[in-house]
């Protein structure tokens, strides 16, 4: 259900986390391929991430990065996880767009086309698919390295696909933190997204696996309170932060609005009214 934002291959939104180190289960992490035909490209981006290039079909690694014909993928103990964009499509008619409580957060007065937004985790891109196929310019920040080579994998791959090329053609990934971003950011964005992770009740044991593998990488944001603080040093026109639908507020912060789902909610917090920074 759209309002839901369930996915197909990740149900829930994987959203990064504001911290410089990567997780110390994703020590171990190294790069393998699934043949040679991919060896030279996973072995440049072992280089890249600083980590071991385990070869090709490697088994001896708990954890890895898989790259193969499918693209790139998390993998440990038989379980894959990868960022698909193309899984959105069905959310992304005008229908159903509409209908996005995301989209209805997002929404404020103006030519979308010519707004920006931030989103300040942005995980896999399922979110900024939505708010791109809305019509905004959306600039993604990853800070974990790791997720930010899956999604950029995922994008690649989905600028070749003729219905999401040019839907990703409005999105910049940066990969590197939000928050120092956004505290240097001379021009104000219209909207600023947060998505810190937060452990998501499922009721499928395979969406649990997937979480798990996630969480070798990364764990729930550490320091809500400076990610709100930087999105307010931004100055945008509206926050809108994403919360289990019984959660407690980001950083403890009463938002304008609120709007929920029967999976989570979206806080709407408009500077202006709320006192600004």
């Amino acid at each position: 259900m759209p309002e839901s934002k369930q996915k197909a291959s990740h149900p829930e939104r994987t959203a990064p986390v504001h911290q410089p180190e990567s997780s110390a289960n994703a020590a171990s992490l190294s790069v393998f391929a699934q043949t040679e035909q991919y060896a030279e490209a996973a072995e440049a981006l072992a280089a890249r991430l600083s980590i071991p290039f385990a070869g090709v079909a490697a088994q001896g690694t708990e954890v890895g990065l898989l790259l193969s014909e499918d693209g790139l993928s998390l993998c440990a103990n038989g379980a894959f996880l990868r960022a698909d964009l193309t899984a959105m499509l069905p959310r992304l008619t005008q229908r159903n767009l509409a209908a996005e409580l995301l989209v209805r957060a997002a929404k404020v007065k103006g030519d979308r086309s010519t707004m920006t937004v931030v989103d300040a985790t942005a995980g896999f891109g399922e979110d900024s698919l939505l708010l791109a196929a809305a019509g905004f310019h959306v600039k993604l920040f990853e800070c974990n390295p790791y997720i930010a080579e899956l999604l950029a994998d995922a994008l690649k791959r989905a600028a070749e696909h003729p219905v999401l090329s040019p839907v990703v053609a409005r999105m910049e990934l940066v990969k590197g933190d939000s928050i120092p971003a956004l505290r240097a950011m001379t021009v104000p964005p219209d909207v600023v997204y947060l998505d810190p992770m937060f452990p998501g009740r499922t009721k499928s044991a395979l969406v649990g696996k997937k979480f798990q593998l996630l969480h070798l990488l990364e764990a729930p944001c550490p320091n809500e309170e400076e990610l709100f603080a930087a999105a307010l040093a931004a100055h945008p026109r509206r926050i809108v932060i994403k919360r289990p639908v019984k959660g407690a507020y980001l950083a403890g912060r009463k938002p304008s609005f609120s709007l929920t789902g029967k999976a989570v909610r979206y806080d709407g917090i408009d500077p202006a009214s709320f006192g600004g920074a």
